[in-house]
């Protein structure tokens, strides 16, 4: 026979179970966030392309958007991991790259037509 007193004693432990579950899954596991503004510095290891571009990148909610003067569309995201997917255009040409940020910096590879190369990423600012 269960008593009053262990009735209650349930009660409250089931409460504070769920309590517990309830902040556990609504509290953000989606790791550090990478939003704000970026330096990105692209070069060319092999191929006939410029030696090196330089591009000023705003993330939003992980997403890339072009934040400079410069006529060129970006797209891409990074995931909460750091990793990141890009693709950047301009006058017809396209390359795509992948890599990863960690705290203020990261890096990668990247590809288009016949170049190739590294970039490098430096967190500047919200």
């Amino acid at each position: 026979m269960i008593s009053l007193q262990n009735r209650k004693s349930r009660r409250a432990l089931f409460a504070v179970i769920a309590a517990v579950g309830t902040l556990v899954s609504s509290a953000s596991f989606a790791g550090p966030s990478y939003d704000g503004v970026w330096s990105v510095l692209v070069h060319t290891e092999k191929g006939d392309c410029d030696p090196g571009y330089r591009y000023p990148i705003r993330i939003a909610n992980g997403h890339l958007i072009n934040a400079g003067d410069s006529a060129f569309t970006i797209t891409g995201a990074v995931a909460p991991t750091g990793a990141i997917t890009v693709t950047v255009s301009a006058a017809g040409k396209s390359a795509s790259g992948s890599g990863h940020l960690a705290g203020a910096g990261g890096g990668g590879s990247w590809s288009g037509g016949t170049c190739s190369g590294s970039w490098t990423a430096e967190r500047r600012g919200a």
